[in-house]
């Protein structure tokens, strides 16, 4: 069965460019999986301790995997493309995050699903926006669109 999910991605060291387009390269060779869509590259502040800004974005991808081998999938391309262990929050190389797999809700503690923090990160909503405006939220059960917009408008008061 394949099912649609959405991939955050993201790098804030060394060339930070380079490192999304070498994940790309390693998820469109999987065989498992199809890229469908991506947005465009944003660059944003970072989150936790003080550190160089990240480039972000998020992929529209059709796996074969379930959650738990997609996740694997991607901890494996984050080794191959040089991340360690990092503090929270901390600078990588890459990082490539589970957003959405179908309308999958679920919480264990090795994944949790829609993404826990999805409504509060502008360098997710933003680029989800543009590529899948329309997509509701399994939980929240409103659009990227209507969320993003919620977002804003909380940002300004």
């Amino acid at each position: 069965m394949e099912v649609i999910s959405y991939i955050g991605i993201g790098s804030n060291l060394g060339n930070r460019k380079k490192n999304i387009e070498k994940a790309i390269v390693f998820l469109k060779a999987d065989k498992k999986i199809k890229l469908l869509k991506k947005s465009r590259i944003y660059e944003t502040e970072p989150l936790g301790p003080p550190q160089r800004k990240f480039l972000n974005g998020v992929l529209k991808i059709e796996t074969k995997y379930s959650p738990f081998e997609l996740l694997r999938r991607l901890k494996e391309i984050e080794l191959l493309l040089g991340r360690k262990g990092s503090p929270r929050w901390g600078p990588r190389t890459i990082d490539l995050d589970i957003l959405f797999y179908g309308r999958l809700v679920l919480k264990t503690k090795k994944l949790t699903l829609p993404h826990p923090q999805v409504s509060e990160r502008l360098f997710v909503l933003k680029p989800l926006c543009e590529i899948s405006p329309y997509l509701k939220h399994p939980v929240i059960k409103k659009s990227i669109k209507t969320i993003l917009k919620n977002y804003e408008t909380n940002k300004k008061n």
